[in-house]
């Protein structure tokens, strides 16, 4: 009784400093200094690994055993001479164009398969792999994390008295939202620092990562469909980037006694001879106003000029201004009748019309109804179609007063929907990194026309390559170059 009644009498705001100064006050192992953390070393690693299998489901993993294996040494010879060596570290390809590479507390770093196209040695991917492991143990994602428990809860003392932020049990909640967090530009330059440091440690030319820094810098970013940001939308450039780089490059050589300092470019362009370039037709593509899916087998016309995105978990088609949405997945039940009440469970939304349907030979279950939102009434349509023991929903949305005018629009995509039987469509191939060794030397622009690169190609594969048009390539150098698919 005396403890609730001492409760009530004192300042919520010397509980919270209580709090933070018994619970949330933690040592950074980068710098020693003592700073405001909400999460322990094991709640790290498991918002990691919570956060991974949802990586993992929505963007895929590029699989090549080899070249995981290869990145997997480098990676965990980096993480040994880091400042947490004790930490469970994964190294994964995410199978993207975007060229990104990202970091998550726990452990775990992800290079898209789009950003290592435009590396060109083992020592640059050596500098950006330190640079993402310094993300971590400068704990840079946990305490982004940190701040946004705080903005969240709004410092308030009603969530300090509530059994000590109950809220971190449900780590998973801030989930792949952290791919998408910008760090700041004090957290990108101590990220550099440390990738720096670690590749040096290691015997790699850390100078060259402000090289591949510079390559990024000339890269003009890409529409991705998977929806992954661009390096530079969650890595901002830190003033004096490549100076700095080289600065401090040089100092650890010093320091190091550094003579013979590893580059390993054909070693690493050998490990990327076939990489996957550019999106991949066969997990998804549209041509002439069709979704054609490979794989699955199966397509559906688009509505023209609606932008889609595709992802491993969904299709999500926006019509011009944003008014309706129309989405596909996959459904985790096994009959429509499962995956309709599942949609309604979930959503709460209201059902007008329902009944079962055919669609081009395949059975179904449709059903519309109005969705009450905080940004006021949606209508709503859903097909629930099976096809080879897998259940494929659509939901089309729009706001109730213009869902009359997209209805049409909505059943003409939903009923569209058949099996893929086109030989030309189900056999495409995607573009691929080819490595090759040039005969001649000469300048960047000789050597690409000679190896039959395309005009409007002959800037961007110099970028790929990390040089310039007029820079000067010697005989016998190994040349990236990209084989076309069947889909061109």
């Amino acid at each position: 009784m005396l403890r609730k009644r001492l409760l009530k009498v004192t300042p919520w705001f010397f509980v919270l400093g209580l709090f933070i100064s018994l619970v949330s006050c933690a040592t950074n192992p980068v710098t020693g200094e003592t700073q405001l953390m909400l999460l322990t070393e094991p709640q790290e690693i498991e918002l990691g690994r919570q956060t991974d299998s949802q990586i993992v489901k929505q963007y895929g993993i590029y699989k090549d055993r080899a070249l995981t294996a290869y990145m997997g040494d480098i990676g965990q010879r980096l993480g040994n001479l880091s400042h947490r060596p004790d930490l469970p570290y994964h190294f994964k390809i995410l199978d993207s164009s975007v060229a990104n590479a990202f970091a998550l507390p726990g452990g775990y770093v992800y290079f898209t398969r789009g950003i290592l196209a435009y590396l060109n040695t083992e020592a640059e991917l050596a500098g950006v792999m330190g640079h993402e492991i310094g993300h971590i143990t400068a704990r840079h994602s946990a305490q982004q994390y940190s701040k946004a428990q705080l903005a969240q809860i709004g410092l308030g003392a009603g969530m300090i008295l509530s059994e000590t932020f109950r809220g971190l049990a449900d780590l998973v909640q801030f989930g792949v939202g952290m791919l998408f967090l910008s760090f700041s530009r004090d957290n990108e330059r101590q990220a550099d620092d440390l990738g720096v440091e670690y590749s040096s440690r290691a015997g790699y030319d850390a100078a060259q990562m402000a090289g591949f820094f510079e390559t990024l810098e000339r890269m003009h970013p890409t529409a991705d469909r998977s929806g992954l940001p661009e390096w530079f939308s969650t890595h901002p450039n830190p003033v004096d980037r490549i100076g700095a780089i080289q600065r401090k490059a040089r100092e650890w050589q010093h320091k190091l006694g550094l003579k013979h300092l590893k580059e390993n470019r054909n070693q690493y362009l050998n490990h990327i001879n076939g990489l996957v370039f550019g999106e991949d037709p066969r997990e998804g593509f549209v041509e002439h106003d069709i979704f054609y899916h490979p794989i699955l087998r199966f397509q559906f016309p688009v509505p023209s000029d609606w932008k889609v995105l595709n992802t491993r978990t969904k299709v999500s088609m926006t019509s011009p201004g944003g008014k309706a949405v129309l989405t596909f997945t996959l459904s985790s039940h096994g009959s429509p009748e499962g995956a309709a009440r599942g949609f309604l469970r979930e959503s709460g939304a209201e059902v007008l019309e329902s009944g079962r349907i055919e669609v081009n030979g395949l059975p179904g279950l449709w059903l519309t109804g109005k969705l009450r939102t905080r940004q006021g009434v949606l209508g709503v349509v859903s097909y629930c179609i099976q096809k080879d023991g897998k259940v494929y929903v659509f939901y089309g949305l729009s706001g109730a007063g213009q869902f009359k005018g997209y209805a049409p629009t909505f059943e003409t995509t939903m009923r569209g929907f058949k099996g893929l039987t086109d030989p030309k469509k189900l056999n495409v191939k995607p573009d691929r990194i080819r490595v090759v060794l040039t005969r001649r030397g000469g300048s960047m622009r000789q050597v690409l026309e000679a190896l039959g690169a395309p005009k409007a190609k002959l800037a961007e594969w110099a970028i790929m390559n990390g040089k310039r048009l007029e820079e000067q390539v010697q005989a016998r150098t190994l040349v990236k170059i990209v084989e076309k698919g069947s889909l061109h």
